[in-house]
Parts: structure tokens; C-alpha cells; sequence
């Protein structure tokens, strides 16, 4: 099977490339910039944002023939989409590219959403019939809630196999490039082992934190399912979110830092930042339904992971 992912070289697509070479799989990677942890899948750069990118893209899958597109790409960092929301517009443009790879190719096509998509969730409302496409948080969620829109058009208007997984706070292994984005875990993870102190905006916000080996599990599911019409669970067209199912505030996950990594945080608590989503419990009984998810690591040990590979990399020294 030939698969090819758009942000191949970013955390959940580096992993995700090596479990389905792992399987035996053909994995063809697309991103912007070369991929600093593997160079066991080849990765062709493009800057898909654009029309030069676009057709790189075009002309790659032409030669590869995926099977599956797998749409990773994406500026996705929140709140740096609030301050440079041209970002967000950028999203759609790279979903336009990919969507059109898979339409040329007749290729099936995975979106990796977000919970974005569901704005503040302070009703419990997280299963996915229940997302407001009217009350967008930040510009980051509207171009998600765009990127859906558009699968969905797809598979009406060009009979597109798709599938939409909505990813919440995914972490874990290749997740530490804080040179490029930084993101809460490895961020506090390295300030807290060098005793520095970190700022945490929102001590009571409640989120649902995905291991990585849980997040790679659910779409290698997806794309099974997807390919396997004719199976029990039809998964085509479907929107899938794909979490942890349990909700810890970000109080709990500094509390589990301090423990795997045997250091004390010296922390600053301020309110949450504009556009972040506050509380968000994802509910994952269709997943479990659709494609036997079930994911098998909780925070504490997944956070006790990631400090042990971290400090395996030369990360925390």
C-alpha cells in the first residue's frame, strides 16, 4: 500500500511514516522542511501553501499513486494563529493542494482535525455530532472548521474517500523541536528539568491529553478501515474523534512533570491566553466502535515516557 503524508516531518507524521514502514507500507512524505529524525521514508519538500507547492505535490503523487493522502499539514499553533491569523488562510490553502492530489489520484484522504473545532466546551458537549461551526475560537479553529467543510465537499461533489479524525493534544516521541513551535509539554518538561521557571496560562483549564502511540494507532485503524469497504464498520465519511478520554488540568500535568522528571516547577499561573480552548473531555465511543480504539496510555505514564525518551535523546541533560 502506498501512503503519502502531508507534515511528514513534524511529531505525529514522523511516527506515523515509521509505523507504516514498520508494517511493510510504501511512505512517501510532503512538508516544507527536511525531516531532523528519520530519513528511513523520503521526504520531498514543498511549501504547499502555495500554487509552486501545490504542484509539487500534484506531480509527486502523480508519480507515487498513493492509496491514501494523509493531510498533517498545517500551521498549529493557536495562539500564534491569533496573532498572525494570515496563518490560518495558509491551513485551507494547503487542504486545497492535498484535496486535489487525492481527487487527481483517486487516492482516499485522511484529515487530521482538531478539537478546535468544537470552540470552549464548558457544556461537555464533545461527541461529534455537536460542534458549533459558527463559534470558532480562534482563527486555528476556523481553518480546521474550513479543512472539514471542504473534506466534507469533496466527498459529495467527487465521491473522494475520506475520513476526518479530530486529534486532541497529541505528545510523545519526536515532539521537542522548540526552535520551531513550542509546546506546553516539551517546553515545561525542559524548563522544569533545567529549573526554570514556566508560565502556565490557565491552572484549572482541562484537556485531553493523546499519546502518540495511541494517536498513530486510531489513524493506522483509519486507514485500514477506509481502504476495507466491505468490512463490518464502514468508517467512510465518517468524523472520528481520536483522544484519551479523560480530562486532566494543566495543575495535574505539571504535577506529573515534577514526578517523572524529580524536580519542582517553579511556576507562574496567569489566565488563559485569547482563542485557547478552557475544557475539552473527548468522547470516544465512536472510535472505540469504528475502529476498536482503545487508547492504552494514560497521562501520568505517558509524561513518564516522554521524560525517559527525552532524556534518551540528550534533550534533558
Amino acid at each position: 500500500m502506498n501512503i503519502l503524508i502531508t507534515g511528514s516531518s513534524g511529531q505525529i507524521g514522523t511516527n506515523l511514516g515509521l509505523a507504516l514502514l514498520a508494517r511493510g507500507e510504501k511512505v512517501l512524505g510532503i512538508d516544507k522542511r527536511a525531516n531532523s529524525w528519520t530519513d528511513r521514508f523520503p521526504t520531498q519538500i514543498a511549501a504547499l501553501h502555495t500554487a509552486a507547492g501545490a504542484a509539487e505535490l500534484s506531480r509527486a503523487a502523480a508519480s507515487f499513486k498513493p492509496h491514501v493522502i494523509v493531510h498533517l499539514a498545517a500551521w498549529a499553533k493557536v495562539h500564534q494563529l491569533v496573532k498572525e491569523p494570515e496563518k490560518a488562510f495558509e491551513n485551507v490553502a494547503m487542504m486545497q493542494g492535498s484535496l486535489q492530489a487525492a481527487r487527481e489520484t483517486g487516492a482516499a484522504f485522511i484529515f487530521g482535525s482538531s478539537r478546535e473545532v468544537y470552540g470552549d466546551v464548558i457544556r461537555n458537549l464533545t461527541h461529534e455530532s455537536m460542534t458549533d461551526f459558527v463559534v470558532a475560537e480562534s482563527p486555528y479553529s476556523a481553518s480546521k472548521i474550513a479543512g472539514e467543510a471542504f473534506v466534507s465537499s469533496f466527498a459529495r461533489c467527487y465521491r473522494v474517500p475520506t475520513l476526518v479524525f479530530r486529534f486532541s493534544n497529541v505528545y510523545g516521541r519526536y515532539d521537542n523541536d522548540l526552535a520551531r513551535m513550542e509546546r506546553v509539554i516539551p517546553l515545561f518538561v525542559r524548563n522544569i528539568w533545567e529549573e526554570k521557571p514556566i508560565t502556565v496560562f490557565g491552572r484549572e483549564k482541562m484537556l485531553d491529553f493523546t499519546y502518540i502511540d495511541d494517536c498513530v494507532a486510531g489513524i493506522s485503524a483509519g486507514i485500514d478501515a477506509l481502504l476495507n469497504e466491505s468490512g463490518p464498520h464502514m468508517v467512510r465519511d465518517q468524523t472520528i474523534n481520536l483522544a484519551c478520554g479523560e480530562g486532566h488540568t494543566l495543575f495535574e500535568l505539571v504535577s506529573y512533570i515534577e514526578k517523572a522528571t524529580g524536580k519542582m516547577a517553579s511556576a507562574t499561573w496567569l489566565p488563559s491566553q485569547t482563542g485557547e480552548v478552557t475544557r475539552y473531555v473527548a468522547d470516544i465511543t465512536k472510535a472505540r466502535a469504528l475502529l476498536t480504539y482503545e487508547p492504552r496510555t494514560p497521562l501520568p505514564k505517558g509524561i513518564a515516557q516522554y521524560v525517559a525518551w527525552c532524556k534518551s535523546t540528550g534533550f534533558l541533560i
